[in-house]
C-alpha cells in the first residue's frame, strides 16, 4: 500500500507539471490556433531564473562564469519573479516571432517555424551565458520545510506535494480569471472570434499579448518547480517536457483547459505505473497510451472540433 501511494504521488506530481505546461500551450492555441514551440525554452529559462534568484552562481563554462547576484531571495519569491521574467520573455517571443507574421496574414505553418527558431535561439543563448553544465538548487531552498513528509504511511518528497498544490492553485486561479473577470471573458471572446471581438471594442492584440504572458508565467513557475525537484540538467532539459506537454495538449483536446489538466494527470500516472524494469521505455508507454486514446477519440478527451484561426 505504501508503495502504491508513493507511485501515485510520483505520477500526480509529474502530471501536474505536464498540466501546467499544457495549459500554457492551450492559452496561446485558443487565441491564435497555433502552437508556440518556444514554450520549452521559456520553461528552461524559468528554472535558470529561479536558480539565480535564490543565490545560485554560474559555473565556469559560460560567458557569465562566476556571476552571482548580490542577493538571495526566498524560494517562493524567486519562483514568482522567475515566472514574471519568463512571462516577459514570452511576450518578447510574441512580438518578434508572431506579431509580424500575424499582421501580414501569414500561413499557420510559418508561425510554427518562427516559434521553433525562437526556441532554438533562446536555448543557445542560455548555453552561451550559463554553459552546458547542470545546476542543482540547494537542498535547503524550501527553508523550514522538511525534505520528506509522511502521508498515510508513505514517505513523500515535500516538493512533490508542493507541485500538486501549486498546480491546483494555478488551475483554480486561471479558471476564476477566465470565467469571473472582464479580462478573462475578453480573452474567451477573442478565442471564439477575433474579428467579432474587435468589432465589439476588444483589443485583440492586447489579449494575444496577455495570453503569451500567462503562458510564459505558467512555463516559468513549472520550470522553477521542476528545477527544484529534479535539478537543471542543462539548457535543453525543458525540450523533453515540452514535447510531452504537446502530447498532453492533444490528448486533453486542443484549446480545452480542463482537458489539459485531466490529460496531464493521466499521462503522469501512466508513466509512474510503468514497472521499474521497463523504466527506459517510460516515454514509449506514455505515448502508446496517448495514441490508443486518440484512435478512439481523435478530438481528445474534452476537445471540440478544430477551428484553426490566425
Amino acid at each position: 500500500m505504501d508503495t502504491l501511494l508513493q507511485i501515485l504521488f510520483n505520477g500526480l506530481s509529474v502530471g501536474a507539471v505536464y498540466a501546467l505546461f499544457a495549459l500554457g500551450y492551450t492559452l496561446v492555441f485558443s487565441v491564435l490556433g497555433v502552437i508556440n514551440f518556444a514554450q520549452g525554452a521559456v520553461f528552461t529559462l524559468g528554472a535558470y531564473f529561479t536558480y539565480l534568484f535564490i543565490g545560485g552562481g554560474v559555473g565556469s563554462n559560460g560567458a557569465l562564469a562566476g556571476l552571482q547576484l548580490p542577493f538571495a531571495l526566498p524560494f517562493w519569491l524567486a519562483l514568482l519573479l522567475a515566472g514574471l521574467a519568463a512571462a516577459l520573455v514570452s511576450v518578447g517571443v510574441e512580438a518578434v516571432a508572431f506579431r509580424p507574421l500575424r499582421r501580414r496574414g501569414a500561413e499557420p505553418l510559418l508561425y510554427l517555424i518562427t516559434s521553433l527558431g525562437a526556441g532554438v535561439i533562446l536555448v543557445n543563448l542560455i548555453q552561451i551565458l550559463m554553459g552546458a553544465e547542470g545546476y542543482a538548487l540547494p537542498a535547503g531552498a524550501l527553508g523550514w520545510l522538511p525534505v520528506t513528509i509522511t502521508l498515510a504511511g508513505a514517505s513523500v518528497r515535500t516538493v512533490q506535494v508542493l507541485l500538486l498544490l501549486v498546480a491546483a492553485v494555478v488551475v483554480l486561479a486561471l479558471t476564476w480569471w477566465l470565467e469571473g473577470t472582464r479580462g478573462g471573458r475578453a480573452l474567451q471572446a477573442v478565442a471564439e472570434d477575433a474579428t467579432t471581438a474587435r468589432l465589439l471594442g476588444i483589443d485583440s492584440d492586447a489579449m494575444i499579448r496577455l495570453s503569451f504572458a500567462a503562458s510564459g508565467f505558467l512555463a516559468g513557475i513549472s520550470g522553477g518547480l521542476v528545477g527544484l525537484s529534479l535539478s537543471i540538467t542543462g539548457p535543453y532539459f525543458g525540450i523533453g517536457f515540452g514535447l510531452k506537454a504537446l502530447g498532453v495538449l492533444v490528448l486533453g483536446g486542443l484549446g480545452s483547459v480542463p482537458g489539459a489538466v485531466l490529460a496531464g494527470l493521466i499521462v503522469g500516472l501512466a508513466e509512474a505505473l510503468v514497472p521499474g524494469e521497463w523504466s527506459g521505455y517510460k516515454d514509449a508507454v506514455a505515448y502508446a497510451f496517448l495514441f490508443a486514446v486518440l484512435l478512439l477519440r481523435p478530438r481528445g478527451l474534452l476537445g471540440r472540433p478544430l477551428d484553426t484561426r490566425v
